[in-house]
């Protein structure tokens, strides 16, 4: 019994010595959530939440964090037409910005009196404002877009961006001329047409023919031939095809239409 007692004692001296001397063995921390998904990915997932509440200013800053930081993120893309669309939102919905303002609707003031006062859209007042149509009332508080537009078309990337003098608004895909034949230079918009009728070659087509090219909606500029107007081959939109104007997508140009008011702005270039 009193070997046993001892060859034991002698074990674990020997185990005891040899633990003591060993390296010993690194810490293994559990991974971190925030480190095993990639910051950008965190911060899309961040927008998306402000966006589904219609939380647009929040998702703003988080998409403008996104592409300031994380530039070459896989979302990068992504998050350009996110950006896109939340600033039209903005623009179109009841928070009120620095490029807003509230109007105290004053006696014999209308709608298009006062779209034309602060250089806006009939359309954008009424959606600012809810109105079913253009009937309003003296001491009326409206909410105004008041910030002006300017247009830049590269005929290069087949590109429309939508600016104002703080920002980029949106960027849009278009078709321009074919051999480079869309005019570059300095325009200005002077008709805005819904549904407009087509004269061509000596034919009228009205809006609700199917060979009506110009689509849904026509800005027409300075230079009588030209204009930017919506279309029926969305197939060809992003390639240098028509015939010198500006082409979009029906959606797109009806979007644009009813943001900027004749007298905007428009620069082309090469």
């Amino acid at each position: 019994m009193k070997n046993n007692t001892y060859f034991k004692i002698i074990l674990l001296s020997v185990a005891c010595l040899f633990f003591s001397n060993a390296t010993p063995c690194p810490a293994v921390e559990p991974p971190a959530i925030e480190k095993a998904v990639p910051a950008a990915e965190q911060l899309y997932t961040q927008a998306q939440e402000y966006a589904k509440n219609e939380s647009w200013l929040q998702a703003k800053d988080v998409y403008l964090k996104i592409l300031n930081e994380h530039p070459g993120c896989p979302q990068a893309e992504l998050v350009h037409k996110k950006l896109d669309n939340t600033n039209i939102k903005i623009i179109r919905s009841a928070i009120l910005t620095s490029e807003h303002v509230e109007y105290k609707v004053e006696p014999g003031d209308t709608v298009d009196k006062i779209a034309r006062r602060f250089n806006t859209t009939v359309d954008l007042i009424k959606t600012l404002n809810e109105l079913k149509n253009n009937l309003i009332r003296s001491g009326q508080t409206l909410r105004v877009w008041a910030a002006a537009f300017t247009i830049l078309i590269d005929k290069s990337e087949n590109t429309l961006t939508l600016k104002t003098d703080a920002e980029t608004i949106k960027t849009y895909p278009v078709a321009t001329g074919a051999n480079n034949i869309t005019p570059a230079g300095e325009f200005t918009i002077t008709s805005r047409l819904k549904n407009p009728v087509w004269f061509h070659k000596g034919e009228i087509i009205p809006p609700d023919n199917p060979r009506n090219a110009l689509g849904s909606r026509w800005l027409g500029l300075d230079n009588p031939q030209y204009g930017i107007h919506g279309t029926i081959q969305p197939d060809l939109i992003g390639q240098q095809v028509s015939h010198g104007c500006v082409r979009m997508l029906n959606k797109d140009v009806e979007e644009l239409f009813d943001l900027v008011p004749t007298g905007t702005k428009v620069s082309i270039i090469d």
